[in-house]
C-alpha cells in the first residue's frame, strides 16, 4: 500500500515539475511538454504505472505543468517585449 500511495504522490507532482523544467531549458512549452510525455510514456512502457488512477493522475499534471509553462513563457516573451 505504501508504494501506491508514494507512486500516487509522485505522479501528482513530478509531471508538472518536469514540464516546467523542460520548458527552462528548451525555452518552449510545447517541446517540453513532448518530452515529458515521452519519458512518461518509457515509464509505461517499463511497467511502473499500471493503474487508470496514476494515469489520471499523470494527466492531470501534466495539463496543470503544461498551463503553468505556458503562461511563463507568455510572461517572459512580454517582458522581453517592454524591454
Amino acid at each position: 500500500m505504501e508504494s501506491m500511495v508514494t507512486k500516487f504522490f509522485m505522479s501528482l507532482f513530478i509531471p508538472g515539475l518536469l514540464v516546467i523544467l523542460f520548458t527552462r531549458v528548451t525555452y518552449h512549452h510545447v517541446v517540453g511538454l513532448v518530452l515529458t510525455v515521452s519519458l512518461i510514456a518509457a515509464a509505461v512502457y517499463a511497467g511502473y504505472t499500471h493503474t487508470w488512477l496514476l494515469f489520471a493522475v499523470n494527466a492531470f499534471s501534466l495539463t496543470a505543468g503544461f498551463s503553468y509553462a505556458s503562461y511563463m513563457v507568455r510572461h517572459a516573451r512580454k517582458a522581453d517585449l517592454q524591454d
